[in-house]
């Protein structure tokens, strides 16, 4: 039987319990993976599976479709199976909370997680959706969060939360979060607020920020920010509503959207046009899945390899 191509190939909840009766289409190399809801656009299998080939490792990683309400099912399935640990996207980055015996401090503080590892004594969850953003920040632009003046848009949703709260543990010196429903993003600010507070600065009310998602608003924000990150799912449609008015948007501006169908949102297109420094959001999947295989292999990740297969694979999607 031909091996199934772990880039296109999506298995099920039915392939798991099939796996854990030693049958079925999952081998036995294949002992990381991501699960998700749906799953099947997922980047991840042709980004790991490289990363483990330069490392010399026999393991394989492959993506798993899993309804919410299997997780707890599947995660004990894979952790039987004797698997390393999990990559989790949505729908089940909250609820897999808990499932962990323990969490890292991104994943308290986020209340969320999307790698788990299968430790002898139980399961530990991870969050690295900030910490990817820190890095991405670094590699992409040469600078650090804490040294930038930060605007999120779509500071509501779950991205948004995870950059926000980032932002936050980095200490950046000024962050404007900008949501449709504004009580959503005051939720997130005072929380990023209470990360500065226990950080003992002074007046981090000063330093956070919720902005309406008004033209003037936006304008007069725009003028004390450095970098802007685009944490909506906008921009994948040309359809879509411009986020900033193209107007808005200067040459010493940074921007980042998460997005990265297409290669280049019309935001981007926008930044581009002005002459703004930007990027889409492809660099920060590759430093997130860095940062799991890091944890699941205790060891450096290859990172040139991952980036290489991940341009790869997007380009031919």
């Amino acid at each position: 039987m031909t091996a199934p191509d772990l880039q296109q190939t999506t298995f099920t909840l039915d392939d798991l319990r099939a796996r854990a009766e030693g049958r079925g289409p999952i081998s036995a190399d294949v002992r990381l993976g991501v699960l998700g809801s749906p799953v099947a656009h997922s980047l991840s299998p042709a980004m790991h599976n490289a990363a483990l080939a330069a490392l010399g490792s026999d393991i394989r990683y492959a993506k798993i479709d899993c309804p919410p309400e299997a997780l707890a099912e599947a995660v004990q399935l894979v952790r039987d199976a004797g698997f390393l640990g999990l990559n989790l996207t949505v729908p089940h980055k909250i609820a897999a909370v808990d499932l962990c015996g323990e969490l890292d401090e991104t994943a308290r503080q986020l209340g969320a997680v999307n790698t788990l590892l299968f430790d002898p004594a139980g399961t530990v969850g991870f969050n690295t959706d900030g910490p990817g953003l820190a890095r991405t920040v670094r590699d992409v632009f040469a600078f650090d969060l804490r040294d930038l003046r930060v605007m999120i848009l779509g500071a509501g949703g779950g991205a948004g939360t995870a950059a926000a709260l980032q932002c936050a543990l980095e200490q950046c010196p000024r962050l404007v979060l900008v949501n449709r429903t504004e009580g959503k993003a005051r939720d997130v600010a005072a929380r990023a607020s209470r990360i500065l507070r226990t950080a003992r600065l002074v007046g981090p009310e000063d330093r956070v920020t919720v902005c309406p998602w008004t033209d003037s608003a936006l304008r007069a924000q725009l003028a004390r920010t450095d970098l802007v990150i685009n944490a909506t799912s906008l921009g994948m449609k040309r359809s879509d509503p411009r986020l900033v008015p193209a107007a808005l948007l200067t040459p010493d501006l940074m921007v980042f959207d998460m997005v990265y169908r297409p290669a280049v949102t019309r935001l981007l297109e926008d930044a581009r046009a002005a002459g703004a420094r930007t990027s889409n959001g492809l660099p920060m999947l590759l430093h997130q899945g860095a940062l799991s295989l890091e944890i699941w292999l205790n060891r450096p990740a290859p990172l040139e390899a991952m980036r290489a297969a991940l341009e790869q694979a997007a380009q031919g999607t």
